[in-house]
C-alpha cells in the first residue's frame, strides 16, 4: 500500500499507536483496576471478542502505511496474551515500523524478555510506584513485593531490551517514595518517567487534590540533583526530560494534567477488541474488528481509519475540570492502556 500522511483537524499528524492485546492483568493496581470493582467475579473479555494476531498485524500495518512510526503494546497485562513473541515478531517486520515496545507490571519478563528481544522487541517501560514493598503490596492489590518487578527489569537488561520505568505519584499514597525512586534509577542507569495521576476511567476516584505535579516533583528532585533540560527527540513527544549533571542518565515527567499537550498528541489507541480511540479520555471508540471481518479490503480499513483520525479534535486535558472529570464517559486503562 502506498505510504500516506494523514493529519486531524488541528493539524496533528499520526505516528504513535498503542495497541492493547488483552483486557485483564494479574493485578488490581489502585489506579487502573482497583479490587472492589475488579473482582474475581468481573467478566473480562472473552477470547472470540478479541482481534487475532493476525487482525493486528493487519490493522498495525495499514496503521504504518498511514504515517504510524511507532507501536506500543499494552493492556492489561500483556504478557499475560499466549505466546505474545509470535505477535511482536509479526509486527517487528512491518516495513517502515521504526519502533516497537511493551509496557508491563514486569512480573513474567524474566519468563519471557529474552524471546521478545529475539522476536523483535526493543524497549519495555515497566510499571513501579514505589521501591517499598509493603506498599508496593497494597497499591497492586495482590500483596506483590518489589523484588519480583526488580527481578523482571533485570532479566530485560540482560535480555538487551532498553527499560524505562513509569511512576505515577498520587498525593498521600506514594509521594513520599519520589526521591527514593528517582536516586535508585539514577543509580542503576535506568530512565525514570514521573506520571501525574489522571483521571483515566472511572472507577479510581480521581480527584485534582490527589495530583502531584511535574512542577513539584521537578522542585523536590532539585533539592538533590542538578538537572540539565532535553530536547525533545521528536514532535509528540510527551515526556518533557531532564539529564542529571554529568550523566548520561534522563529524568522525565508526563504533565497530562497540568501542563496538557494535546496540541501534539500523535497517538492513537487500537483496544484488544478492536476499537480505536483517538484519545485516552474519550469513551467513544470506533470499531475496526467487524469492519475489518466483513472482507473489505485494505484500502478500505485505510480510508476509514483516515476518516477517523481526520475528524478527531479531541483535546480533553486542555479542557479538563473537576466536574468534567467526573461526569465524562472514559475509557478504563485496564481496557485501552496507557
Amino acid at each position: 500500500m502506498e505510504k500516506r500522511l494523514i493529519k486531524d483537524q488541528l493539524n496533528r499528524p499520526l505516528r504513535d499507536l498503542r495497541i492493547s492485546v488483552i483486557d485483564r492483568c494479574n493485578f488490581r493496581c489502585t489506579y487502573c483496576m482497583p479490587a472492589e470493582k475488579f473482582g474475581p467475579d468481573f467478566a473480562f473479555l472473552p477470547k472470540s471478542e478479541l482481534l487475532t494476531y493476525e487482525e493486528i498485524e493487519r490493522v498495525a500495518r495499514i496503521f504504518v502505511s498511514l504515517g504510524v512510526e511507532k507501536i506500543r503494546l499494552t493492556g492489561g497485562e500483556p504478557l499475560l496474551r499466549k505466546d505474545l513473541p509470535t505477535l511482536v515478531k509479526k509486527l517487528s517486520a512491518i516495513e517502515g515500523l521504526k519502533d516497537i515496545g511493551l509496557t508491563t507490571n514486569g512480573v513474567l519478563l524474566p519468563k519471557y524478555a529474552k524471546e521478545l528481544k529475539e522476536a523483535g522487541l526493543l524497549r519495555v517501560n515497566v510499571s513501579l510506584d514505589t521501591l517499598n514493598s509493603e506498599l508496593f503490596g497494597k497499591i497492586n492489590g495482590r500483596g506483590v513485593g518489589v523484588d519480583v518487578i526488580l527481578t523482571g527489569i533485570k532479566a530485560a537488561q540482560d535480555a538487551g531490551l532498553g527499560v524505562k520505568i513509569n511512576m505515577v505519584v498520587k498525593k498521600g499514597l506514594n509521594d513520599s517514595e519520589i526521591v527514593p525512586m528517582a536516586t535508585f534509577c539514577k543509580e542503576q542507569g535506568l530512565q525514570l518517567r514521573f506520571i501525574e495521576y489522571m483521571d483515566v476511567g472511572s472507577t479510581n476516584g480521581w480527584k485534582m487534590d490527589d495530583v502531584i505535579t511535574k512542577k513539584e516533583i521537578y522542585e523536590l528532585l532539585k533539592e538533590h540533583y542538578l538537572l540539565e533540560p532535553v530536547d525533545p527527540d521528536y514532535f509528540g513527544e510527551v515526556a518533557k526530560r531532564y539529564r542529571y549533571d554529568g550523566t548520561n542518565v534522563d529524568v522525565g515527567f508526563i504533565p497530562s494534567v497540568s501542563e496538557s499537550f494535546c496540541s501534539s498528541c500523535t497517538r492513537s489507541r487500537l483496544s484488544a477488541n478492536g476499537q480505536i480511540f483517538t484519545c485516552l479520555f474519550n469513551g467513544e471508540g470506533h470499531d475496526i474488528k467487524e469492519f475489518m471481518r466483513k472482507n473489505v479490503t485494505d484500502e478500505e480499513i485505510a480510508d476509514r481509519i483516515t476518516n477517523i483520525w481526520g475528524a478527531r479534535k479531541d483535546r480533553y486535558s486542555d479542557e479538563r475540570t473537576e466536574e468534567s472529570a467526573k461526569n465524562r464517559k472514559k475509557i478504563e486503562m485496564s481496557y485501552i492502556g496507557g
